[in-house]
């Protein structure tokens, strides 16, 4: 769900996971935040979080089958800061990764 969008009631038992909540305990970046990293896919600061959280989603949803599916899924997104291609890059690298690590 969208953050901006959800009464912290909403939320009332059920599981709510962060941005800060993908990393490992000892601090180590999860894979996508690492893909980030790797394909200079970071933005301002304000962005970056929700991006990360809907490229996971994506992911997780079966829809980075190619780099328009991608763009089509992030859409929601809007970056001021013109790092989508990064993005887009760092978002294939990790479903290419996960893909693999499945079968």
């Amino acid at each position: 769900v969208l953050a901006c969008l959800t009464l912290a009631v909403q939320a009332r038992g059920r599981a709510v996971t962060t941005v800060e909540g993908l990393a490992a305990p000892d601090g180590t970046p999860h894979p996508l935040q690492q893909a980030f990293i790797d394909h200079d896919a970071l933005q301002c600061g304000y962005c970056t979080p929700g991006q990360i959280m809907s490229a996971l989603a994506c992911v997780a949803e079966g829809h980075a089958g190619d780099d328009e599916e991608i763009r089509e899924y992030l859409s929601g997104n809007l970056c001021r800061c013109g790092a989508y291609p990064g993005i887009v890059a760092a978002v294939r690298d990790y479903a290419d990764s996960a893909r693999s690590t499945e079968g």
